[in-house]
């Protein structure tokens, strides 16, 4: 099917998952933007990443669907919600029979995901090999959006920010200068992934004292309880912002940071947004969970990845600390 770009005013992209994985579609929806450039995006996702998806400059609605089951009565205010909005193409950036339906459902012309969860639906599809781990994430979300001819020669992630948010920031958390701050991120989504939080403490308190940085602890709500056992009462240069942070205030720490360290998780590509120096931590014998898929792409990151993250040594890190921050 000929697709004329000038005749695509209203494309609909979802991503109603974890902001990481979200985030790194970012290039998908500039290739969408330079292919398809009288088009508005509209993007689905989950609330929780609707502020911070609002600050994708390629996106110029957000509409929020949870990840939860619907009632049928949501679920036909959404059709008739999509219908209103006239859209001429569906992106959906990860296999979904939900999302397959409802397009199907309400009208779109053209919808466009994977060969995957009632693919039928879908006027255009490819064949989901993420699993495999082949390539990067980025050139995984980028090869979909080139089934319907979108293109793009920059790979980068970027973000626009509210230059006020870090001045709020130093009023509420009342710190004074956020370029003198190393940001650690000990949590990770799957267990698998985890690097011992132990050793997440130990090298908090050696990168505050030895290099006299301001190191602060974030994380999500839902890592509070270990964030109390293991970040606490371990040094006046160590602060714990677990859960005390939205996603844009957690952008803007990163945008000014000097240091990111982290497992494989959301801020690795958050702190990406900003060519922050990042320190990711990886297992390399998973396919599809390996760096070669996750890892970041911006320049200044390290990757440090083995079979058995118990093997990734504190002192090891903290070396790489060292040489990031002398970049």
């Amino acid at each position: 099917m000929q697709i004329a770009p000038e005749e695509i005013k209203n494309i609909l992209i979802v991503r109603n998952d974890r902001f990481g994985e979200f985030l790194l579609n970012i290039p998908a929806l500039r290739a969408l933007k330079e292919t398809f450039k009288k088009s508005r995006i509209i993007a689905v996702v989950d609330p929780y990443v609707k502020e911070l998806a609002g600050s994708v400059p390629y996106i110029d609605e957000v509409v929020e669907w949870a990840r939860v089951k619907h009632s049928l009565y949501a679920k036909l205010k959404f059709i008739r919600l999509l219908k209103s909005k006239k859209i001429d193409m569906a992106i959906i950036l990860n296999p979904s029979s939900e999302f397959n339906l409802l397009t199907y459902l309400a009208g779109i012309p053209l919808r466009v995901g994977y060969d995957r969860k009632w693919g039928f639906l879908l006027t255009h599809k490819i064949e989901d090999r993420k699993y495999l781990g082949e390539k990067h994430e980025i050139e995984y979300n980028l090869d979909l959006v080139n089934t319907v001819a979108a293109k793009t020669n920059d790979r980068t992630l970027s973000l626009r920010l509210d230059e006020g948010i870090i001045d709020q920031l130093s009023k509420d958390l009342g710190i004074v200068n956020f370029d003198n701050t190393a940001v650690i991120h000990p949590w990770t989504s799957d267990e698998i992934k985890q690097w011992p939080l132990e050793n997440f403490r130990d090298l908090a308190e050696m990168l505050a004292l030895e290099l006299d940085l301001n190191i602060l602890v974030v994380g999500s709500k839902g890592d509070l309880q270990k964030s109390f056992e293991f970040f606490v009462n371990i040094g006046s240069g160590v602060i714990n912002l677990t859960g005390r942070t939205s996603l844009t205030q957690l952008a803007a720490i990163l945008s000014k940071a000097k240091l990111l360290i982290s497992g494989d998780s959301g801020p690795v590509h958050l702190a990406s947004c900003f060519n922050t120096p990042i320190i990711a931590l990886f297992r390399n014998d998973i396919p599809g969970k390996n760096p070669a898929r996750w890892g970041p792409l911006s320049r200044n990151s390290i990757v440090i990845a083995k079979s058995n993250l118990s093997d990734i040594l504190v002192a090891e890190v903290f070396e790489k600390a060292m040489e990031a921050l002398k970049r």
